[in-house]
């Protein structure tokens, strides 16, 4: 079975070369030396739709007017530039053939290396579960759901929050497992997911999560039914457990990401909740170029500064894109005893455009991963976001992952249970297509030694 699923993957190799070769193909074959000025028509499209977006985002008034304009004439420019050169046909052919070429890479990947997904064991299911759940998260979806009814006939017993009273979420899960809890679940937003696993995990008890929060990300990277919370009660009677890393920032848990700089200071503001793009954009000048707010200094252990940081994100376990902002971007292990390091650095709008092209490889973006960091400023106290949550920390602030610390137990069905998400590399693409054995983690190995001693030189 396995040599059949490593034939397969060595055919979608090579069909995925076929494909990528084809784009290239189409290109110059349809329209000779104008197949690379559909590439740089498109490249420089990008480019100033980053340049103009970094001017909207970090000026006022007329500069950032123009970087408005430039955003969409920018992208307007090259529908008009393909138009009339009549490069349509070339660049949606060579677009489709590309698309084509990464899907059936990712496939190869996956098929050819081990999946190292997280594993589940069998424990004995709780006798005694307490869930807690706040009627207002999700904009209401514990009654939408009927969790509470749904949770009760399953022999749980329900604490429901009162939305009008400010309640100590920690007293009561220590409360409910003095009176004899052998499992503790939320159903709420991440923050209060955080709140009670380390409550579970410091008794060893098994946690629960419910998907009833806004965004879910602990759910989605747990693979539960974020359409559905109720689905993930069927852990209470046909469930499996998970052994996760717990993230800790200043001695607090977080289970998603603890972020600081811009995002955080933003997220302290008053108006911010009722009027997040305003905010954003009223806060996000002075932040960027260095008027309010302070530059970051993050230390890994093996020595690695990042300095000068306008904005830095901690991860529980890294994502699976190097890239923070790819979409539908995921952690596809929580176990791996390692926090993912994004720092970020743009000062003009060149680096911003480097950034969009090059992505992990231009001087604005690092990407690294570590144990531990620690995020010092020229401060005693700097904005923090922890799970989405607005607090204000002393420096220096400590990020620690505590391995395998929770115990989470999941329905044996899981829509969205993780799979292998392998790393796009095309070299290793080439190997397996030519029958050279896959190679995913000395490639995963390289990838991080690259980025950590580049940011050691300064790069």
């Amino acid at each position: 079975m396995a040599s059949r699923s490593l034939a397969s993957a060595r055919w979608a190799a090579r069909a995925a070369l076929v494909c990528a070769l084809g784009a290239v193909a189409v290109l110059v074959a349809v329209v000779g030396a104008g197949g690379f000025l559909v590439v740089a028509i498109g490249l420089a499209g990008l480019a100033l739709t980053a340049a103009g977006t970094w001017w909207v985002v970090s000026h006022h008034g007329a500069v950032r007017l123009a970087g408005a304009l430039l955003v969409i004439a920018a992208p307007t420019a090259v529908v008009v530039a393909y138009a009339r050169a009549d490069l349509w046909p070339a660049a949606l052919g060579a677009l489709a053939l590309w698309a084509v070429a990464v899907l059936l890479a990712r496939r190869a990947l996956r098929g050819a290396r081990p999946f190292d997904g997280m594993r589940a064991v069998a424990r004995a299911l709780p006798r005694h579960p307490v869930l807690i759940m706040n009627p207002k998260s999700g904009g209401g979806k514990v009654g939408r759901f009927g969790l509470v009814e749904r949770a009760e006939a399953l022999g749980a017993r329900v604490v429901l929050l009162d939305p009008t009273v400010r309640v100590d979420v920690a007293a009561l899960a220590r409360r409910a497992v003095a009176e004899g809890a052998d499992l503790l679940g939320v159903a709420g937003g991440d923050g209060t997911q955080a709140t009670v696993a380390e409550i579970a995990a410091e008794h060893d008890l098994p946690f629960l999560v419910i998907s009833a929060g806004t965004r879910n990300h602990f759910a989605m990277d747990l693979g539960l039914d974020r359409e559905n919370p109720a689905r993930c009660l069927d852990a209470l009677t046909d469930g499996e457990e998970l052994r996760v890393d717990l993230g800790t920032v200043g001695g607090r848990p977080f289970v998603n990401t603890a972020s600081f700089g811009a995002y955080a200071e933003i997220v302290q503001s008053p108006q911010y909740r009722d009027a997040k793009a305003g905010s954003a954009l009223g806060a996000l000048p002075d932040l960027l170029l260095g008027n309010s707010g302070h530059p970051l200094e993050a230390v890994l252990p093996d020595g690695t500064r990042l300095t000068a940081q306008q904005a830095l994100l901690v991860s529980n376990n890294p994502y699976a894109a190097p890239e923070p902002t790819a979409v539908g971007n995921r952690r596809p292990r929580l176990d791996r005893a390692t926090l993912g390091v994004v720092g970020i650095r743009v000062g003009n709008a060149s680096q911003a455009a480097g950034v969009a092209l090059r992505g992990t490889r231009a001087a604005g973006l690092r990407v690294l991963t570590a144990p531990r960091v620690v995020v010092d400023a020229d401060a005693n106290r700097i904005a923090v976001a922890v799970d989405g949550e607005a607090l204000q920390l002393a420096t220096p602030v400590v990020c620690a992952v505590r391995p395998g610390a929770l115990r989470v137990l999941v329905p044996r069905d899981r829509p969205g249970a993780p799979v292998a998400s392998p790393t796009m590399d095309w070299r290793e693409v080439a190997g397996l297509a030519f029958g050279r054995p896959p190679g995913a983690s000395r490639t995963s190995r390289r990838f991080r030694t690259s980025r950590t001693s580049r940011t050691s030189r300064g790069e």
